[in-house]
């Protein structure tokens, strides 16, 4: 596992050099939740609130995502992924899914068929502590 988080790291940087693999995680959550708060982000992924803090200030300079108040409540700011911001997602996951495809060309599609029946049970794992991963 070790390892496998050492790649993705090192791949984030190659893929957009100004995007870490944090901010890419916290862009594609962003994406999929059509936006929320900075401390819903560093609930989600259980990481310190002055961590997200810096990642969201990063992002916003480089003006990937933006602050809007929410409607229900205007002392609330949501965060939103900018046109910018969604367009250098897109690019990052077109190119992590051409690696992907180029890593796995040559797999039988019995070995692949395992690993996506693994991946699928990992990701579904739900015991203690499992909404924090």
């Amino acid at each position: 596992m070790t390892a496998f988080a050492r790649r993705a790291r090192a791949s984030a940087g190659r893929m957009h050099p100004e995007l870490s693999l944090v901010s890419y995680t916290l862009l594609g959550h962003l994406e999929e939740s059509g936006g929320c708060r900075a401390t819903d982000l560093a609930a989600h992924y259980a990481l310190d609130k002055s961590t997200v803090s810096r990642q969201v200030a990063a992002l916003e300079r480089t003006e990937l995502i933006e602050r809007r108040l929410a409607p229900e409540d205007h002392r609330v700011q949501v965060l939103h992924l900018t046109d910018a911001g969604r367009n250098i997602l897109t690019q990052v996951t077109e190119s992590r899914r051409t690696a992907l495809r180029e890593r796995l060309a040559d797999w039988p599609t019995d070995d692949l068929e395992r690993f996506a029946a693994y991946l699928v049970r990992y990701n579904g794992w739900t015991g203690v502590g499992a909404e924090d991963r």
